[in-house]
């Protein structure tokens, strides 16, 4: 069931318990909104990638909104997923996996399963025939934030030869692909939809299903994506590119389905004469992904009693709590010229990966989510 907010907002509960711990506030109007837009604008099964954020009241909120297949990558995300919806459609997408894993999967009766190389492929031979067999295809494609095709996936040619033997098991035949992570242009899509349909032909393989993979957000910085649009592209390039024979599609977004379900509210510890602000949180917590793809852009800050903060900006170096030198954002953060010890600094979009990735080191961390009607 969809958890009862127990704040309006944010600012209505920083300003009655001043929160001294890093705090994800969570919506769960905000993520239901979300899962509609996908249930109702995708030409197919919509999945949730559970990576994103395996928070128990995320996997709950995403039943109660009708999802019921997931996209898990290891046994314990499997198990996380079967608790709270024991009747789940589980999509096993990883192409690593060991033998013990395998096992796992195959007692919780996985749906589905990704590979890309032959080695691969023959750990999942206790899997039954009626598992689907989805070939992961990579393609040198621009338009995201960083390329998920360096690790896994196969060129056109190996994809094709593989796809072949998967239908020669006795496997139902499928092509996976991810356009890479934070895609906003709906061309990627589009280019790897020919390509797919091109593999599959010379195959000669009817493919039982097509997975999109995810890709959906970039939510960091700016304005996400528009949904509506991709949703469109990938309909019109499936129906050029297979006519006919067009194969079931399936899609397994995770941060565009989550992200911006949570704002993360973080808290100015100290500030230095240099402009230099500390925060109770940093790239060992809550911030861990802003190493690889920068600091977030959606930024505002509260005073200690809610209020917004709305001096002209200033930009300023911002350092994590820990005492590592390396616990620090890579870029100034432009943030309130009457910034002041004690005001909260909060980034939206922060609910995918932030929690997933927090560690503990220095015993500073994320505190349990909080429950809230509205972001802002």
């Amino acid at each position: 069931m969809r958890e009862t907010p127990n704040w309006p907002d944010p600012a209505a509960h920083i300003a009655r318990h001043s929160p001294d711990t890093a705090t994800l506030y969570f919506s769960p109007a905000a993520l239901h909104a979300t899962a509609r837009r996908f249930q109702n604008g995708f030409d197919g099964l919509v999945t949730y990638a559970v990576k994103a954020n395996a928070g128990e009241e995320v996997l709950t909120n995403l039943v109660a909104a009708g999802l019921r297949a997931f996209d898990v990558a290891s046994p314990r995300e499997m198990y996380a997923v079967r608790t709270i919806c024991p009747d789940a459609v589980l999509h096993y997408n990883n192409p690593v996996r060991s033998a013990e894993e395998v096992g796992v999967a195959r007692a919780l009766g996985v749906a589905s399963a990704s590979v890309d190389c032959w080695r691969e492929f023959d750990k999942l031979a206790e899997l039954p025939k009626s598992t689907e067999i989805a070939v992961r295809l990579a393609l040198p494609v621009a338009g995201a934030a960083y390329d998920f095709g360096e690790k896994f996936g196969l060129g056109p040619d190996r994809a094709a030869d593989l796809l072949s033997e998967v239908a020669a098991r006795g496997y139902r035949p499928a092509i996976t692909f991810h356009p890479g992570t934070q895609c906003a242009d709906p061309a990627a899509w589009g280019a790897y939809i020919a390509v797919v349909a091109d593999v599959a032909r010379r195959a000669g393989v009817r493919l039982a299903r097509l997975n999109v993979g995810g890709g959906f957000a970039s939510h960091r910085a700016g304005h996400a994506p528009d949904l509506e649009a991709i949703f469109t592209h990938i309909r019109a390039e499936v129906s050029r590119h297979f006519g006919d024979h067009a194969p079931d599609l399936v899609c397994e977004p995770g941060r565009a389905m989550v992200a911006d379900a949570f704002t993360l509210a973080t808290r100015v510890k100290a500030l230095r004469d240099t402009g230099a602000v500390f925060l109770n949180d940093g790239i060992y917590g809550g911030l861990t992904e802003a190493r690889d793809i920068g600091a977030p852009g959606r930024i505002r800050v509260l005073s200690a009693d809610g209020t917004p903060r709305h001096a002209p900006p200033v930009p300023r170096v911002v350092y994590g709590p820990t005492c590592d030198s390396l616990d620090r954002l890579p870029d100034p953060l432009p943030l309130p010229g009457d910034l002041t010890e004690g005001d909260y600094v909060l980034f939206d979009g922060m609910g995918a990966y932030s929690r997933s990735l927090t560690t503990r080191f220095n015993g500073y961390g994320l505190g349990d989510p909080v429950t809230v009607a509205e972001l802002r």
